[in-house]
Formats: structure tokens, sequence, C-alpha cells
């Protein structure tokens, strides 16, 4: 067994740069940490390339390269405060340009977690695509990807102008439904449809007025002590609601 060692190997070098949003643009790759998020990968096809710390046990159903590293050179790959047993290499996804029923639209969301999180929910209650604002967190960030656990690999995914896809959307006979704390009508009051949109906004400002505009209808989420909350546990109460 071949032990990649050394800092300065080209195939390291080039993984680093992974680090980087600009890098994992230009390479359409990116770096995931862990069995769970390798063995998602895995299944949906994505995984590329699998790197494993030397003397590592660990087994995947992976046909595609393997490269065994040093310790020292997995803590200058890893991404997160722990060491990891295992890495891996996947490409980027193309976006499928045929939408599905249940799409959510992030505007300006800037936390990754937060991103993570929502793309988590989404998934879990049947919604098919996830699209983020130019402005919203990075998709491949590593924060966003733990915090899918997964579900990343399973969801039609993309960035872009959102006002664009609203337009094409509204053409389409989608229900725009905007989140508001204001001239809004509570969750409760809508029924689910066959082809829905949900917009949700920046933790600070929310979903900004020209979406508002371009919106169907504007939903908040009753409650009793708080007038709102994270945006990320609010989309989770939406796509429960309007689940497939």
């Amino acid at each position: 067994m071949e032990v990649i060692r050394s800092l300065q190997n080209t195939r390291i070098k080039s993984w680093c740069k992974l680090h980087e949003k600009k890098y994992r643009e230009k390479e359409q790759q990116f770096l995931i940490e862990n069995e769970h998020l390798i063995n998602e990968a895995i299944s949906a096809h994505l995984l590329e390339t699998l790197i494993l710390k030397e003397d590592e046990k660990i087994s995947f159903d992976f046909e595609g390269p393997v490269y065994y590293v040093s310790e020292e050179v997995m803590k200058k790959l890893k991404m997160s405060q722990s060491l990891p047993a295992c890495m891996g290499v996947c490409r980027i996804p193309k976006t499928n340009q045929h939408l599905g029923n249940k799409i959510i639209l992030c505007d300006d969301i800037q936390d990754p977690g937060n991103v993570g999180t929502m793309i988590r929910s989404a998934y879990a209650f049947g919604f098919d695509s996830f699209i983020v604002s130019n402005l919203s967190a990075d998709l491949y960030n590593d924060k966003t990807l733990r915090s899918t656990q997964g579900a990343i690999f399973h969801m039609n995914v993309c960035r872009g102008n959102l006002v664009d896809f609203i337009t094409l959307l509204k053409r389409k006979d989608y229900k725009i439904y905007a989140t508001s704390l204001k001239d809004a009508k509570g969750l409760s009051e809508f029924k689910n449809e066959e082809k829905i949109v949900l917009i949700f906004g920046n933790e600070g400002r929310g979903v900004r007025q020209e979406l508002l505009e371009m919106a169907d209808d504007r939903i908040f989420i009753e409650m009793n002590r708080f007038e709102s909350l994270n945006v990320a546990m609010a989309a989770t109460i939406c796509c429960y609601w309007f689940r497939s």
C-alpha cells in the first residue's frame, strides 16, 4: 500500500485548493469528510476519489480511485477540527432543468448551517429543487454539507437570479408563497398545492420587497411567544405543512 506523505505532492496541493470557493467553482469539485457523507455521495454516484488515512480499515462500496495519506497530510486536507479517517472528492452535479413540483428559494441567506439544514428539511419532506440567490451562502461549504447530512446529494440544487426563476415559474402556474411578518396570512390558512414555490429570506431583513411583490401570497407561522423563528426552523415547519 503506497501512502502519500508529502505535503508538496501535486495531488494533495490540488485537493487543498478545494477549501476555497473559487477553486470549487473552477474545478467543479468539492471535498467531503467522514463515512456518512461518503456513503451518501457513493449512492448518488458523485464521489470521484476516496482518501483514507493510512492503516484505516474502513470499507466502502466504491470502485473509483483510492488514495492513502499520512496523518500529517490528512491534517492538511481536513476542514473540521477533528481528524477524519476518510475524505472524498466529489463532482458538483449539473442542474436538472426539470425543477419538479415543490421548490425552495433562498433569498440571500448567509449562514451555511441554515442553508444546509433547509436542504435537509426540504429533502425530508419531498421537495424537489432548492435554489439559492447569488448572494446566499455557498452550497458546497463544509458547514453547509455537514448540515445537510447527505441530503444535498439527492436534491436538485443550484444558484441563480431569483427574479428570473420566479418569472419563469409564474408562467408555469406555480403558486409562489413568500414568508413575511407583514401583510401575511397564517400558515394554517393555506392548503397544499401540487406546484408550490416557497421563498425564505435573509436572516436580518427577510425576503426583499421585490420578491414579496412577485409572490401570490405571504405566509407567517402562527406562534404564541415569539414573533419569528430562525429561518431554518421556519423552513422546516413550512416544508412539513406543504410536504409531498
